[in-house]
């Protein structure tokens, strides 16, 4: 399914999330060459503008998934980001420029996105995060998300071996449903009791 062109800007109290564009390239430079807010994602941060206008490049020439940037009202500059991906999976993941880090943007603006993917015709969406960032997981259980178990897997291109804790939320009423390729594929699984 494409959701490129299926999900449209949206508006909520404090935000805008709409598509990036060429006039983008600094502030995302900003959010996806920061170690900090890059911490806990696959790949190392950017390193220079010209590493952000190919970035976004090449996140916009993927046949299915969706990318919004989370932008203030008052200036409609990306200060985040909330990709969901094509494929099985439809991952949902989210980030945001540190200086704005607790203060309910994230989940503000996650809540808004899935609002609009409820109405999109997928029929759920995944998250996970890493154990060591269990912030990451309260904004997926802010937003309606259920954890379903945990996995090892050696992430690329750090090669780091991560524990990532799954969540979903499921649209179509099968709230019964588990993903389960990440459990398939990692010879390490397990299911913990949250509290």
């Amino acid at each position: 399914m494409d959701l490129m062109n299926l999900l449209p800007a949206v508006e909520t109290e404090r935000l805008i999330l709409r598509k990036f564009d060429e006039n983008d390239i600094a502030a995302l430079f900003d959010i996806f060459g920061d170690i900090e807010v890059n911490a806990y994602l696959p790949w190392f941060p950017l390193k220079s503008l010209e590493d952000a206008k190919i970035f976004l490049e090449e996140r916009y020439r993927q046949p299915s998934g969706y990318e919004y940037a989370i932008c203030l009202k008052s200036d409609n500059i990306p200060i985040g980001y909330i990709h969901i991906g094509g494929g099985d999976s439809y991952d949902f993941g989210y980030g945001l420029r540190k200086e704005y880090w607790h203060k309910g943007i994230v989940t503000e603006a996650c809540k808004a996105a899935v609002k609009q993917l409820e109405k999109s015709g997928i029929p759920y969406i995944t998250a996970t995060h890493d154990v060591n960032n269990p912030r990451s997981g309260n904004v997926m259980k802010n937003i309606g998300m259920t954890y379903r178990y945990s996995y090892e897997e050696q992430w690329q291109p750090k090669n780091i071996l991560v524990t990532f804790r799954m969540y979903q939320l499921n649209f179509d009423g099968q709230n019964d449903r588990v993903y389960r390729k990440y459990w398939d594929n990692s010879s390490v699984r397990f299911i913990e009791t949250l509290l």
